[in-house]
């Protein structure tokens, strides 16, 4: 055993499921694209079933739907000759998954199928097999070989109907218009909802939480307001809260560096005008872009009509998963 050539094995396997996957492109016909045009119409969902292998094949392809757009679900044969068929419309569109066309537990539902009057879509690999040849739509999923070298066990068959799926799914995605904030809506509790749908607003500071001053304040007075609030920064404001820049630690050691009498200078003398700002609707992402492109670690919040609403830490993002 320890003289066996795991890696010639290996990439024998890959070599079978690549040609099996390169096989698929040369027998993609009218029939994949008439099946996408039928789900776009569907009002229902997409129900996908296989048994075994292909079972499992069958939910990740409804997972994969379900995520891009396409309402979608697995339910098993097995059990939906036990009721829960019940779960399945005559606005739904059936998908069937079998390698052979011949599992009987698939073939048991195609009466109920058709009585519903449920379109039928078959991915299999054979085109004259029962499955195939009882389906509103035959996808051929075939190939010459599987992986095993024994020729049994569903390698390249079930990585070809995998791939066909998500080729299902993603010309159906394109055809939809779906865009990421679509997927960012199917999956909110994952790091890319919040990369994609969290915005400003959801992060920012606001009211008694901003250190704020006003361009006659003293460098002492704003140095302690920058201290209590903890930012590392204060926003200059006017009398009508409009932002006329911010003072940063930068901002005290430059003045420092000029010889300027610390004591008595306004912090209008030495602030930094016209900061960098974002508003409240920015996505945090291009927040985080902004902070990124420009090397700093806050951004002011301001409106239309440059009232200060809140200031962004880099903090906030990486506390809320955005970095």
């Amino acid at each position: 055993m320890s003289d066996f050539d795991f890696l010639t094995a290996a990439q024998r396997t890959i070599d079978s499921e690549e040609a099996a996957v390169k096989g698929l492109k040369l027998r993609l016909d009218a029939n994949f694209a008439a099946a996408c045009r039928r789900i776009l119409t569907c009002s229902g969902r997409v129900i996908v079933s296989g048994i075994g292998k292909s079972g499992h094949i069958a939910g990740k392809i409804a997972a994969t739907l379900a995520s891009t757009g396409t309402p979608a679900f697995f339910v098993h044969p097995g059990e939906a000759s036990h009721g829960d068929f019940g779960m399945v419309t005559r606005d739904d569109i059936f998908i069937a998954i079998s390698n052979s066309g011949k599992s009987s537990e698939l073939l048991t539902l195609v009466p109920l199928i058709k009585r519903l009057g449920c379109p039928l879509i078959a991915m299999t690999g054979s085109a004259t097999s029962p499955l195939a040849e009882a389906a509103d739509f035959h996808l051929d999923a075939g190939v010459d070989n599987e992986a095993c070298p024994l020729n049994l066990a569903p390698t390249s068959s079930t990585t070809a109907a995998l791939v066909l799926g998500d080729a299902l799914a993603i010309a159906l995605l394109e055809a939809r218009g779906f865009n990421e904030e679509d997927f960012a809506r199917a999956h909110p509790g994952g790091q890319l909802g919040r990369r994609l749908l969290w915005r400003v607003a959801d992060l920012m500071h606001s009211g008694p939480d901003l250190p704020l001053v006003g361009v006659d304040s003293s460098l002492v007075d704003t140095v302690a307001e920058m201290s209590r609030k903890g930012f590392g920064m204060c926003c200059v404001l006017d009398d009508a809260s409009v932002l006329q820049g911010i003072f940063t630690d930068g901002d005290l050691r430059r003045a420092v560096e000029r010889g300027i009498d610390t004591n008595k200078a306004l912090t209008g003398e030495v602030m930094t005008r016209k900061p960098r700002t974002t508003s409240a609707s920015t996505l945090a992402v291009e927040a985080l872009n902004l902070m990124e492109t420009h090397k700093i670690t806050t951004l002011a919040v301001t409106g239309n009509n440059g009232q200060l609403e809140g200031i962004l830490h880099l903090h906030d993002l990486l506390r809320a998963g955005i970095i």
